[in-house]
Order: structure tokens, then sequence, then C-alpha cells
């Protein structure tokens, strides 16, 4: 049986005080009982010092984003390498806001996420479509093409959590079903199968992210494809977050 995650993306919010209190209010809440892998993302900024504070916890630490070379003259770019230095597990790499707020495209995606596993970093990837997309009946080939251009048989199944953010529902209050979360989880596995094998795509987890909360958690973690949550806005607040994990060690 797949392990649910769940992972907080602070995205551009909290100090060092303020990242300080969230992570005490994880971890007075957090019970380790071993059913779910906790995942929190911070600021660059942060990584390090929170490493300390999440020394003897099961909770792991992982950053939001990453650079495609391991050093070199790239101002204002963090490595893998560096990530790895700083306590991280996990990269978020291909979010939402990366792709259409920032520009990142198909290539730079392919080369972050070899470069970040070659570092001993594992990836989670994002994929979505927009409200256009969706109302266009393109989820399915927008998603393929987001999975094929970075991920490929070149790349350890094993070290790649999947997460399916679809655009419309990202900070905008809005969710997708159950239904429709399924539905794209089940077809990303079926992908999976057909690039990495039966085994490796049963074995492949599978977030779901957009707007999720604690209100509607458990009802997405009861899909049979849905394997834990990418959580945004949240995340923020430890005993919305704590209840989102409680939600995903529920469906296990």
């Amino acid at each position: 049986m797949r392990k649910p995650l769940v992972a907080g993306n602070w995205k551009m919010h909290n100090t060092l005080e303020e990242g300080r209190t969230l992570i005490a209010g994880i971890k007075a809440g957090h019970v380790p009982d071993g059913k779910v892998e906790v995942l929190v993302c911070p600021p660059f900024t942060l990584l390090y010092p929170l490493s300390t504070e999440l020394e003897g916890t099961d909770i792991k630490l992982g950053a939001q984003n990453v650079y495609c070379e391991e050093k070199g003259a790239f101002t204002g770019e963090i490595s893998p390498v560096m990530l790895k230095a700083a306590g991280c597990s996990y990269v978020i790499i291909g979010h939402s806001e990366r792709r259409h707020v920032l520009g990142e495209l198909g290539d730079l995606l392919h080369r972050k996420v070899r470069v970040a596993l070659a570092a001993g970093v594992d990836v989670i990837y994002c994929l979505g479509e927009t409200l256009e997309q969706r109302e266009a009946h393109r989820t399915e080939a927008v998603v393929e093409q987001q999975f094929t251009e970075a991920l490929g048989d070149d790349v350890d199944p094993r070290r790649v959590v999947l997460a399916y953010e679809p655009v419309w529902a990202i900070g905008t209050g809005l969710t997708a079903t159950p239904e429709q979360a399924q539905a794209v989880h089940a077809f990303l596995r079926a992908k999976a199968m057909g690039i990495w094998g039966r085994e490796a795509s049963d074995n492949l987890r599978i977030l779901y992210g957009g707007s999720v909360k604690a209100d509607n958690a458990a009802s997405l973690m009861t899909c049979p494809d849905v394997d834990g949550a990418l959580v945004g806005g949240a995340c923020l607040r430890a005993e919305s977050f704590l209840a989102i994990v409680g939600a995903a060690a529920d469906s296990v």
C-alpha cells in the first residue's frame, strides 16, 4: 500500500520567527504514527534554520524550487546540492506558479528533475490544466504533455511523486470534485504504467493540490488513486494542516 504524503507549500510566506512558530505548532499536534509522510516546504531563507527545528521528528523538509545546474554563475539561483546540504529531502518542480507566472517551460523542467535526482533530492513534479483547457476538454492532453516533457524511462519512479494541481482551483476557493480528481489521477497512473511498468505505477504516489482544506481533504483522500495532498494556504495554520494530515491517516 502506498503511504500518503501531505506536503505543505508555504510559498512566499513567513519570516523566520513566524516559521518557527508554525513548526512548533505542527510538532505539538503531530502524532508520528508512521501512517503518513509529512513534509514542509518553506522559502529558501528558512530551510536551514528550520531543519534544526525538525531534528528528532519524522517531519521532512522540502524546497519550492531549484535550478538546473549544480553550481555556477547563476545569480539568484539555488542548486540541488545546496538544498541537500540545507536538509531537504524533496523539491517541488513545475508548480503552476512557476509555469504560468514565471514562464518555466518543458526543457528547463526536464533538466531540473534530473539534476535534483542526481543530487539525491526527490522530486514532487506538478501537473495541471487551466480552466480554459478544462472547458475545452483538453485536460488529459495537457497533463500528458507535462508528464512526457519532464519525465521518462531514464527517471527512477521511486524517487518521484506526482502532484495534480488544476490551475483553476489554486487559490480560487474552487476544488476539483473527488470524481474529477480521481479521473485525472487514474489517467496519470495509466500513463506511468506505460513508461515504467505496472509495479512502478502501482507504487507511484500522486497527490492532489488545488485548494485542499480540512473540510474537503477526507473526501479527496477516499479516492483510490489520490495518495495525499500538496497543500497551499491551509498549511499556513498548524491546525488546518494537521487536520489534512489526519484525513490522510484515516484513509490508510
